[in-house]
């Protein structure tokens, strides 16, 4: 199972927000430097992100965004499944558009469902706080990046 590029900037926006300082306003071009990516590819990770409740947005001149959820509050599990746009890991999964011919005799298919299944049972054992278990080595890393940049 391979995440889309849009969960992991969700997951990495969350976990830099956890690390950032409890509170504190982050912006999202601070964000964007820190892992080195797109601003425009996480404007609408952040607009997601708000609608869904996990972070509030702050406007003006001294907005910013922050978790509005305590990070033991935000499920992993939960968090990737709202954030994948489907869990199709072969043809057959898709029911509207699977053409392979062999799909109602095939035993493929319930075996990558019951890993898919594990997988996301995995990931919902996590929160947000479980990935964030050295904060200050976090912190000091995000650190030396902006270093980096200066």
């Amino acid at each position: 199972m391979r995440l889309t590029l849009y969960s992991d900037y969700t997951l990495r926006v969350l976990i830099y927000l956890h690390t950032h300082n409890q509170g504190k306003l982050a912006n999202i071009q601070e964000i964007a430097e820190a892992y080195g990516i797109s601003k425009n590819h996480l404007m609408k990770v952040i607009f997601e992100l708000g609608k869904m409740g996990y972070i509030q947005t702050i406007r003006g001149r001294n907005g910013g965004i922050r978790l509005a959820q305590q990070p033991e509050k935000i499920n992993i599990g939960a968090v990737v499944r709202q954030t994948e746009e489907d869990f199709h890991l072969v043809e057959c999964f898709d029911k509207e558009n699977n053409q392979c011919i062999i799909s109602p005799a095939c035993g493929l298919k319930n075996i990558l469902a019951n890993a898919l299944q594990a997988y996301l049972n995995v990931l919902d054992q996590y929160t947000l706080a479980d990935l964030v278990q050295d904060r200050t080595t976090m912190q000091a890393l995000f650190a030396q990046k902006q270093n980096q940049r200066a």
